[in-house]
């Protein structure tokens, strides 16, 4: 949920450069269904009643929703800002696939935010996870809306989120086609 803030963080630093929130409609994200569908498997194993019917999938599941996002980011990488939101995605990506399908988080971060969730989680608490430092380190204050644990892949996602909304503000659509500078225009089967 830390991820969130970035879309309004995004639009303040678009409009304090110059840019105009209209100019987000010029912006062609590829394979954004992918995307979606990724992110939705990933609300749906950890929610109460899909959790219990995947069962042992659940790590499985986890792992392959967050590889069809990346891929669909990556798809994505020559749009300025989303290599940040690649490469946070491939260090949380790294550090859930090194520790079984889970994400690890810090036992303090968690208690900071009132601990593990009564129900469906994609975080455990071990004691000496793989590739520690990308594991959920962090936590926004207990007191903050969506107040949750985060890792630094996160915080990579977030930062790449804003930039690419603030940049785009700013970009001016190139001649002809309407899309973004650097962006190639032309149909595409998954977008």
């Amino acid at each position: 949920m830390f991820i969130l803030y970035a879309i309004p963080i995004g639009i303040i630093a678009g409009y304090l450069t110059g840019g105009r929130l209209e100019r987000l409609g010029a912006l062609r994200l590829r394979w954004a269904p992918l995307a979606l569908l990724g992110l939705a498997i990933q609300v749906l194993i950890f929610s109460d009643p899909v959790s219990g019917l995947v069962g042992d999938a659940g790590p499985a599941v986890y792992v392959a929703s967050t590889a069809i996002v990346l891929v669909a980011v990556l798809r994505n990488v020559t749009i300025p800002g989303v290599a940040l939101v690649a490469l946070g995605a491939g260090c949380n990506l790294a550090a859930i696939v090194a520790n079984g399908g889970w994400m690890p988080a810090d036992a303090a971060a968690l208690a900071s935010v009132g601990g593990l969730p009564s129900g469906a989680s994609n975080s455990i608490v071990v004691a000496d996870p793989a590739l520690g430092p990308l594991t959920d380190l962090f936590a926004l204050p207990a007191g903050m809306p969506l107040a949750n644990v985060f890792s630094v892949g996160d915080v990579l996602i977030g930062v790449g989120i804003a930039v690419t909304i603030a940049l785009a503000m700013r970009a001016v659509p190139s001649a002809g086609d309407g899309s973004p500078p650097g962006i190639p225009a032309g149909p595409d089967p998954l977008d």
